[in-house]
């Protein structure tokens, strides 16, 4: 079956995670040094699935995320916005109605965060670690409302959104050749389940909420 979000006071939720990766150029998967999620709106065992998808999804897209750029892909009911500054990337899954000014207004501020915590630490690092989950959670529970991001607005006026790359989906962010499927299958962030649902999404054309 789809993930689909259940309803309840989880439905409310307009940012779903916010993930911290150090970003190891095109030819290697990024490491993550961070994720903080809110997965109140799927069902108890649905958050496993969710989990892994957004580790994969997250490195997919940040790994082709050059230094300085910032990217916009549509996904499902979700937008993914990713911005790498140089070679430390966040990226912040959010619904539709969450503007995507005031989401790269918290991708600022929690990369700005942790290197003003950790410094350029991160450029040694040659594992995962969750040293930036506390700063990503504190920003996730402050930043749900998007007025709150809007204030940030004042001390980031560089934000130039006509430089924002927009992609309609996962598949457009690929190079030529790469396919998603094959991506799954080698991926070490999704288990036997992860990927047998989302084998079983795919072949009957359904919409996983977050595949």
């Amino acid at each position: 079956e789809c993930v689909r979000r259940s309803g309840g006071q989880g439905s409310m939720v307009k940012l779903t995670a916010i993930v911290l990766l150090k970003w190891n150029g095109e030819a290697s998967d990024p490491h993550l040094c961070g994720l903080a999620s809110d997965l109140t709106q799927f069902g108890y065992f649905e958050r496993p699935v969710v989990r892994d998808m957004l580790n994969f999804v997250s490195r997919t897209i940040v790994k082709r995320t050059q230094p300085g750029q910032r990217q916009t892909v549509e996904h499902q009911e979700y937008l993914c916005h990713a911005f790498n500054k140089d070679g430390i990337a966040s990226i912040v899954f959010a619904d539709k109605t969450y503007p995507r000014r005031s989401a790269f207004c918290v991708i600022n501020k929690v990369l700005d965060d942790y290197t003003e915590k950790f410094g350029q630490a991160y450029r040694n690092y040659t594992a995962d670690t969750n040293e930036g989950t506390p700063i990503l959670e504190a920003a996730l529970k402050t930043y749900q409302d998007p007025s709150k991001a809007d204030n940030l607005l004042r001390v980031q006026k560089e934000l130039d959104e006509t430089k924002i790359v927009l992609h309609k989906t996962i598949d457009s962010v690929l190079a030529r050749g790469e396919k998603l499927d094959n991506l799954v299958a080698k991926s070490s962030d999704l288990s036997m389940a992860s990927q047998m649902f989302y084998r079983t999404a795919r072949k009957q054309n359904q919409c996983c909420k977050m595949m």
